[in-house]
């Protein structure tokens, strides 16, 4: 097999209504089973989507359904077509001053079209690739990619089949007319003013239908561990971060904690201490131990210090039962190790509530990374009523203080959406 990538030479410069197919089709000369690779620029220009427009930010708004990440002015956003790129597709280059280009409304609809008008004017059996140039995670440098396509699979599928050695291939699905787009950018170039290609060589996979166009190539949600970019993805898990009363059954993956408490020791502490203990509750055994005996302290002490009937100590007590249903627990300990010592009252009170705040910041730290890990929790301040009990039951050190439980479970059901709260009622300037 042979493979030719050809330019296109010859096209003039493509105003809003032109006859685009009509334009290419004189300026090249074509075979059955061609697939032209061509830059949505001279779509968009056809299709009247160029737009005068000082303020191009304000374009980028306009076509934006989800920002991905932000750096400085830099964004990397989701279009209306699902695609995730730079600006959304929003460009200033190779158009006239004061003007932008939006990418066509439909790059798909644009291919089936531009599709059927070349096969009518040179009676070939032709495929077409709207292209466009987008950046890539993990890799410096741009390629083109295929933005809407017809006339050919846009993946080709290779699961099921065997290696040369013998091994059955089980992940790999090739995206080939991403292949296709970055093969003719080689000869169209960035500035060169050749804004068709044409492959030849692979009539194979030029098809009598239309096809799927390019949504086949868009990663679904639910498969997409990139979804957000870093600081997009912190801002989205700290929203997202809600107390969850009710679990599923499913066993809590033991690593996941301990990324999150290593998420966890990282929060600031005074005086460059570890002022943090994560005691892990990962048997039934010991968390059913630990919560009948602090159920006991708790009913003993509301009997006998605050004089309430049984019936309201039942009450208060099942509040409890978010840490008996959930399949695991944390408890975390304030330790005031490295604390400075003060002959008075109020420095002394001072310095423990840094250390407080710092255990304040850590378990925020773990909820959050929980969270992100795909679980939920509650911090139940219970176990600081009681510390003399869970340190007996525990057999922690006596310098090891209680700062409640977090109950951590897959959540039993979504939770309940909560408006957005903004940050101006918490806000004083001066």
């Amino acid at each position: 097999m042979s493979l030719h990538v050809l330019p296109v030479h010859g096209l003039p410069e493509i105003e809003a209504g032109a006859d685009l197919g009509e334009l290419i089709a004189k300026a090249g000369s074509f075979e059955d089973g061609d697939i032209l690779l061509v830059t949505s620029k001279i779509v968009s220009k056809a299709e009247g989507r160029l737009l005068r427009a000082a303020d191009r930010a304000a374009a980028i708004d306009a076509e934006t359904v989800r920002v991905v990440a932000r750096r400085g002015p830099a964004r990397i956003v989701e279009n209306r077509n699902g695609l995730v790129m730079a600006a959304a597709g929003v460009d200033a280059s190779n158009t006239a001053p004061g003007t932008v280009l939006l990418l066509p409304e439909d790059p798909d609809a644009s291919a089936r079209a531009l599709r059927a008008r070349l096969q009518q004017l040179t009676g070939r059996r032709l495929a077409v690739v709207v292209t466009d140039t987008f950046g890539r995670p993990w890799r410096n440098g741009l390629t083109d990619v295929a933005i809407g396509a017809a006339g050919l699979p846009v993946l080709e599928d290779h699961r099921g089949r065997t290696d040369t050695h013998g091994n059955e291939l089980a992940l790999t699905v090739t995206a080939t007319a991403d292949e296709l787009a970055a093969a003719g950018d080689l000869v169209k170039g960035k500035a060169s003013g050749i804004p068709v290609a044409v492959v030849r060589g692979l009539p194979h996979l030029v098809t009598a239908e239309d096809g799927d166009g390019s949504r086949p190539l868009i990663r679904a949600a639910a498969d997409d561990m990139f979804r957000l970019g870093t600081s997009e993805a912190l801002r989205r898990a700290v929203t997202l971060r809600r107390t969850i009363r009710a679990f599923t059954a499913e066993p809590v993956d033991p690593a996941a904690v301990r990324r999150a408490v290593a998420a966890a020791v990282t929060a600031p502490a005074p005086h460059h201490t570890t002022p943090w203990r994560f005691v892990l509750l990962e048997t039934p055994e010991v968390r059913t131990r630990l919560l009948d005996a602090m159920l006991a302290a708790w009913q003993r002490d509301l009997a006998e210090l605050d004089g309430w009937d049984p019936a309201k100590i039942a009450r208060r007590t099942a509040r409890g039962n978010v840490l008996r249903d959930a399949p695991y627990l944390v408890v975390p300990c304030l330790v005031m190790d490295g604390s400075h010592a003060y002959p008075d009252g109020r420095r002394a009170g001072a310095e423990r509530e840094m250390f407080t705040v710092a255990i304040g910041a850590a378990v925020e730290n773990l909820l959050v990374t929980l969270t992100g890990e795909g679980y939920g929790s509650a911090w139940v301040s219970s176990t600081m009523f009681c510390r003399d009990t869970v340190r007996e039951v525990l057999e922690l050190p006596a310098g090891w203080d209680p700062m409640g439980a977090v109950a951590v479970g897959r959540p039993a059901e979504p939770p309940r959406e909560r408006p957005e709260r903004s940050a101006d009622a918490f806000i004083a300037v001066r």
